[in-house]
C-alpha cells in the first residue's frame, strides 16, 4: 500500500528542503556537542508555521493530521532524533491545549507556542514512576486558588530550557485506582521553590534531559489542564499514543540518515585498492539496514494513516515504536561498523546517531511495554 499521496510527498520534502537549506548537518552537530538547545532553528520554524500544524483551525492553527506531523518528525531526523524532539517535540503537547485547555490557557500558553515564543515539555516520570506511571507520587494539595506541588520528578527533556512550560502529570487525590488520581498542572519553569538539574545523558544532549524537585511549588488552579483526575487519560492515553506515532517516525528519518552517511562513505573510502563498498560484506550489510528501515517506515506509516483516521490503532503504534526504535539501534550500530574508527568520532554523525539508538528504545515507552501491548492486543 502506498500511504503517500502526492501532497504528503510534498510536504515531506518540504520539510527535508528546509533542513537542509536553513538548518544544516553542522548546526545540528554543534547543538548537540555543546549540549545546547536550538534557539535559532526553533524559532526559524515557527515562523514557518510548524508549531501550528496540529492545532486545530478554530484555535488558530493549520488543522493538520497525525500523518503529516509524522512526517515532519521523519524529515527532521536525518542528522539526529534530538532536533526533531527540539523542534517538534512540544507539537503534539499543544494538542492537549486544544483538546483539554480553557480560553484563558489557550491564550495564555498555546498562541505564544505557536509565535515560537513557549515550549513545552512533558513531565511523567519519577524515581519511582516510570514504566509504571500510575504510580506518580508528587503531590499537588489544593489551597484557596492553589496547588502546592511536592516530589520529584526525572527525566524531563527540556525542562531548563528558555521559556519552557511544563505539563507535569501531579497526584491530587489518593484513590483505589491509582490512574483516578493523576491530574496534569501546567508549570512555568520560573516558579520559586521549582528546581531544575540538568543529566548528563547519552542522547538529548540538545533538548537536554533534566531532573525537577518540588518544593511547596505554588502554582495557580487556573493551571489545572481538564479535570482533577483526567491526568492518566491525557497523559499516558491521547498523549503517548502521538507521541510514539511521532518518534517511529524520527527513528526511521535518523536510521534513514545513518544508512544514507554509511552508504556515502563506503563508496568514497578506499581500502586495498578500491572502495570499500565493491567488497560484498559492506554491500550485504547496507542490503539489510535499508530493508529494515524500509519495514520499519511502513509500519510507522500504517500507524500514522490509522491514527490519522481516528481509528483504533494501540498496537499498530506499539509495534511502530517498537520495530523503528530497534532498527535505529541496529542500522545506526552498522553504520559506525562501516565508517571504522572514525565512526566513534562526533565529526562523523553516525556516533551521534548511534547514542540516539541506544536512547530509542528506552524513551517514549521501553521495548518491553511495547511488546506487552502488542501481545495484549492479539486476537485469535
Amino acid at each position: 500500500m502506498n500511504f503517500l499521496d502526492e501532497e504528503r510527498q510534498a510536504w515531506k520534502e518540504s520539510v527535508r528542503r528546509w533542513l537542509d537549506r536553513e538548518v544544516g548537518r553542522e548546526y545540528v552537530r554543534k547543538c548537540d556537542m555543546d549540549r545546547a538547545f536550538p534557539y535559532e532553528a526553533y524559532e526559524k520554524a515557527a515562523k514557518l508555521g510548524f508549531h501550528r500544524l496540529l492545532v486545530p483551525d478554530a484555535d488558530g492553527g493549520d488543522g493538520g493530521d497525525v500523518f503529516s506531523y509524522a512526517l515532519m518528525c521523519e524529515s527532521l531526523s536525518a542528522y539526529g532524533v534530538d532536533f526533531s524532539v527540539a523542534i517538534a517535540g512540544g507539537i503534539f503537547t499543544a494538542m492537549n491545549f486544544s483538546l483539554h485547555g480553557t480560553p484563558d490557557q489557550k491564550q495564555r500558553f498555546l498562541q505564544p507556542f505557536m509565535r515560537g515564543e513557549l515550549r513545552f515539555p512533558i513531565s511523567m516520570s519519577e524515581p519511582g514512576a516510570g514504566s509504571d506511571v500510575a504510580n506518580v507520587q508528587t503531590r499537588a494539595e489544593r489551597d484557596g486558588d492553589h496547588y502546592v506541588l511536592n516530589g520529584q520528578k526525572l527525566w524531563c527533556s527540556g525542562a531548563a530550557n528558555r521559556g519552557a512550560v511544563i505539563l507535569m502529570l501531579v497526584r491530587t487525590a489518593q484513590t483505589p485506582d491509582k490512574r483516578a488520581g493523576l491530574s496534569v498542572l501546567i508549570v512555568p519553569n520560573d516558579l520559586p521553590g521549582l528546581t531544575i538539574r540538568p543529566l548528563q545523558t547519552l542522547a538529548r544532549r540538545s533538548v537536554v534531559t533534566t531532573e525537577i524537585f518540588l518544593d511547596n511549588v505554588r502554582v495557580p488552579a487556573a493551571n489545572l489542564l481538564g479535570a482533577e483526575g483526567q491526568g492518566f487519560h491525557i497523559i499516558a492515553g491521547e498523549h503517548l499514543a502521538l507521541e510514539r506515532v511521532a518518534v517511529a517516525a524520527s527513528y526511521v528519518g535518523n536510521a534513514q540518515g545513518a544508512v544514507d552517511d554509511a552508504l556515502a562513505y563506503a563508496k568514497q573510502r578506499v581500502q586495498f585498492g578500491k572502495p570499500i563498498f565493491e567488497f560484498q560484506v559492506i554491500r550485504h550489510m547496507l542490503a539489510d539496514m535499508q530493508t529494515q528501515t524500509d519495514a520499519a517506515r511502513l509500519l510507522t506509516y500504517r500507524a500514522a494513516d490509522l491514527a490519522a483516521q481516528g481509528l483504533p490503532c494501540r498496537k499498530e503504534v506499539a509495534m511502530a515504536k517498537l520495530f523503528a526504535s530497534e532498527t535505529l539501534q541496529t542500522v545506526s550500530r552498522q553504520a559506525v561498523q562501516i565508517f571504522g574508527g572514525l565512526g566513534t568520532t562526533p565529526e562523523a554523525d553516525v556516533e551521534r546517531y548511534f547514542r540516539e539508538g541506544m536512547q530509542a528504545t528506552i524513551g517514549g515507552g521501553t521495548s518491553q511495554i511495547q511488546r506487552t501491548i502488542i501481545a495484549q492486543e492479539l486476537r485469535v
